[in-house]
């Protein structure tokens, strides 16, 4: 897997993936940027919230279970001292569907968790991540 980045002045970078899409990357005009993308921590947690919820969705739907939305919410506190890494990150999940079974999306979760998600496998050496949901049965 490969990434190219290329400096756009300033504090703003642009990133090429490897499967070809591009990502603006800026820093706060605080420190100097001009606030023309996401940050790279915010990244991760983006990344997070996709490698997870890829994860219950491809489980899930394995299973047959009847969803019809999923929102994932994150939030992190950061080390006050450089390098400001992610020191507690809590991710909570909205499963909306019929009849959602509290020991499937159980299951999904802790499958993402401990098995799947190479993101959080990576960030949990450094942070501590606490996983939770809520079902809205139609």
């Amino acid at each position: 897997m490969f990434i190219n980045i290329s400096w756009k002045g300033k504090l703003a970078f642009e990133a090429q993936t490897e499967s070809g899409h591009r990502i603006l990357l800026d820093a706060d005009p605080e420190v100097g940027g001009e606030d023309k993308g996401p940050r790279p921590m915010e990244l991760l947690l983006v990344s997070l919230a996709g490698c997870t919820g890829m994860d219950v969705v491809s489980i899930l739907k394995k299973k047959r279970v009847n969803l019809e939305g999923l929102a994932i919410k994150i939030q992190a506190e950061r080390a006050p001292q450089h390098p400001k890494y992610f020191t507690t990150i809590d991710v909570e999940y909205t499963f909306r569907g019929k009849e959602i079974k509290e020991e499937d999306v159980k299951q999904a979760v802790e499958l993402s968790k401990d098995k799947y998600c190479s993101v959080s496998a990576m960030l949990q050496e450094k942070a501590t991540i606490s996983f939770r949901w809520n079902i809205a049965n139609q």
